[in-house]
């Protein structure tokens, strides 16, 4: 079995498996509620999750009443009324009077549920208020999240090494649930989530926080948290979204007000120096380095680490026209995609420097050697549709 296969399978059965997955699994790490394989859904770390909680406790206990009443009488009549006693069956088709008394008391019972369900929904949908706001786009496969207003924008993809999806080393404790790049959030702040998709549906899920979100393309759907306690949440895609839907997980830090400050700092400069590449000029070595981890994260899982390709789905870029024909032509493709195909356009999903790196890896590596470098500059320049220069 080939190792495209391999992940492909993993990642059936990773979305067949979601509702299966221990919620210590998920949960914060170091929550002393977490235990593994607990049968209850997480207590959380919001308030939002708390009251879920509360209101799932308060209602599967109803429940228990309800079936202790109903199954304490059919038994007792079974038991109590049965042939072998002599018991003789009453020769009527209904009572009107019992009817009414326990269709009234299952409405009111179901009043009770409905009202505090209620007022928790009202709750949850109200994202008004909010001091940080996130756009949260899913993309096959991964995540990508823009802080509005602060100018910081990145993707998050899955970190699980390939020798753990493949079997070739045992799994970690957070086997397929680790990203490069996590959501950063401060504590003691209500952020809204405006989620949406970039291309088929996606649904943006992390239990320690109660939100769940369908990620749709062409729509916005809103939601919002208030993390009480710092930690890593994590949580994945429970829409079914494609072969690598098992592929696509969550992650979110949790950090003090000042640690929170820093990170965002440091995503500000991060972004000058991006901009300040457009103006550099960077050698064959530092392309083909960067191109190779850009390649890795974004190409590999379908164009294969060696750039043979999968026969019939993903075209070999390992001495191919597409990798070692005209320049433009391959900055089209990378940059525009392919419509009607599985190439997505990553234009709006890399930057320019990270372009540059990986159309010259691609066009360098696996025996290619065409010996082509693109500069960041080049990239703009085609953006612009000034051409290849």
């Amino acid at each position: 079995m080939t190792k495209i296969g391999m992940r492909t399978i993993v990642a059936a059965l990773s979305a067949l498996s979601i509702p299966l997955l221990p919620t210590a699994t998920l949960a914060a790490d170091g929550l002393e509620h977490a235990q593994r394989w607990q049968l209850n859904m997480p207590y959380g770390v919001t308030p939002t999750s708390h009251v879920v909680y509360d209101l799932h406790m308060l209602i599967f206990w109803i429940c228990v009443v309800v079936a202790v009443l109903v199954y304490g009488v059919m038994f007792y009549s079974m038991a109590v009324h049965r042939k072998s006693r002599g018991a003789k069956p009453a020769q009527f088709s209904h009572n009107t009077r019992l009817e009414v008394l326990w269709t009234a008391l299952a409405s009111l019972v179901l009043v009770a549920m409905a009202w505090p369900a209620t007022a928790v929904m009202i709750n949850m949908y109200d994202a008004s208020d909010s001091q940080i706001d996130i756009l949260v786009t899913g993309y096959q496969w991964k995540w990508k999240y823009e802080y509005l207003g602060e100018d910081v924008s990145f993707f998050s993809n899955i970190a699980t090494p390939d020798d753990e999806i493949y079997g070739d080393a045992p799994k970690g404790e957070h086997y397929l649930l680790n990203v490069d790049k996590p959501l950063v959030i401060p504590v003691g702040t209500k952020v809204r989530f405006l989620i949406t998709a970039a291309d088929v549906l996606h649904s943006w899920w992390v239990p320690d926080f109660a939100v769940k979100m369908d990620a749709i393309p062409g729509f916005v759907n809103e939601a919002w948290t208030w993390v009480e306690r710092e930690g890593v949440y994590r949580g994945q895609c429970t829409e079914l979204c494609g072969r690598l839907h098992g592929f696509m997980p969550i992650v979110v830090n949790a950090t003090s007000q000042n640690a929170y400050r820093r990170w965002l700092g440091e995503r500000h400069a991060e972004a000058a120096a991006e901009r300040a590449l457009l103006n550099q000029r960077m050698d064959l070595s530092q392309l083909m380095e960067r191109g190779k981890q850009v390649y890795q994260t974004n190409c590999a899982s379908c164009h294969l680490a060696t750039g043979a390709g999968l026969p019939g789905a993903f075209p070999a870029l390992h001495k191919d026209s597409a990798a070692t024909g005209a320049l433009a032509e391959h900055l089209g493709i990378v940059i525009n995609g392919t419509p009607g195909t599985a190439m997505a356009a990553f234009g709006a999903q890399l930057g320019a420097a990270d372009l540059a790196a990986v159309i010259t890896y691609e066009r360098n590596a696996w025996g290619n050697d065409t010996g082509d470098l693109v500069q960041p500059i080049d990239v703009e320049r085609y953006r612009r549709g000034d051409g290849v220069q």
